[in-house]
């Protein structure tokens, strides 16, 4: 007796299919928003062979001023991711759910880090970049507190979850031995969260290396303002050398902080 053989794909209900059409146009209303279009990016391709074509090869006239440039754009995201870090982990104590106390005070300073963390993140680093340019004047010190807000609204996020998903049964021990609330904190929920907290802090310097390239389109420092001076005055072959250089930069970072990660979370696993 033959045996029927299920079906590769189950048959969605009407509610279901449904949700599927509504996703559907509801992504085709987000393409014809974006501009998108088949024909411009075909004929676009002229262009781009034009650029690669004067754009090659790269001009290594200026590279002793352009890696002194590019070592200040990497000192810029090393300052700010660390004061990134300093100041996210006592802010995301206190927006960790539960960690502080549960009285009404408590949960006016759970609420107000929650909000300070959602505000940092929320605005673009190129905004904070323009808002400092604009506080502390043109320079590098402008993107390195650009890149530092920007860090705390993303480290504070992420390590203050990595607190709240630490496990409970060390918290617990400690409470009923009459431990202090900050003892509990800083004796068993930092050191269960400390693999996340590492991992975090190495991806946020690499997002932070991206970052303060671009930064310097708007005076805060760093290579990305000669990358702007060379495409405007259509020295091609003086972008093609910095894009060079940036890729080299990003690259050796996301790569040392790859080597980092795995050997940091060994030592911290024994």
């Amino acid at each position: 007796m033959a045996h029927k053989l299920p079906g590769r794909i189950e048959r969605p209900g009407a509610l279901r299919f449904t949700t599927y059409v509504a996703l559907a146009a509801f992504m085709i209303w987000a393409f014809q928003g974006a501009g998108w279009s088949v024909s411009a990016l075909v004929s676009g391709g002229p262009a781009m062979a034009d650029f690669l074509a004067r754009a090659w090869p790269p001009s290594f006239e200026r590279m002793p001023q352009l890696s002194g440039v590019l070592l200040e754009t990497f000192q810029m995201a090393l300052a700010g991711t660390f004061i990134g870090i300093v100041v996210s982990l006592p802010l995301a104590i206190l927006a960790a759910r539960g960690l502080i106390g549960t009285s009404m005070p408590s949960r006016a300073i759970y609420t107000g880090a929650r909000l300070l963390i959602a505000f940092f993140r929320t605005v673009p680093d190129l905004v904070w970049a323009l808002v400092f340019v604009i506080t502390v004047g043109l320079g590098p010190f402008a993107g390195t507190l650009a890149i530092a807000v920007d860090t705390i609204g993303f480290c504070g996020r992420f390590f203050a979850e990595a607190m709240e998903d630490a496990e409970k049964g060390p918290q617990e021990a400690l409470t009923a031995a009459g431990a202090r609330k900050i003892d509990t904190v800083f004796c068993a929920v930092v050191p269960a969260a400390m693999p996340t907290f590492i991992t975090t802090s190495l991806f946020a310097l690499e997002k932070a290396t991206r970052s303060s390239v671009v930064l310097g389109l708007v005076g805060a420092g760093g290579i990305g303002i000669e990358l702007k001076v060379a495409m405007d005055f259509f020295d091609y072959q003086l972008a093609m050398t910095i894009i060079l250089m940036i890729f080299i930069l990003v690259l050796l970072v996301e790569r040392i902080g790859s080597i980092s990660r795995t050997r940091l979370l060994e030592g911290t696993s024994r």
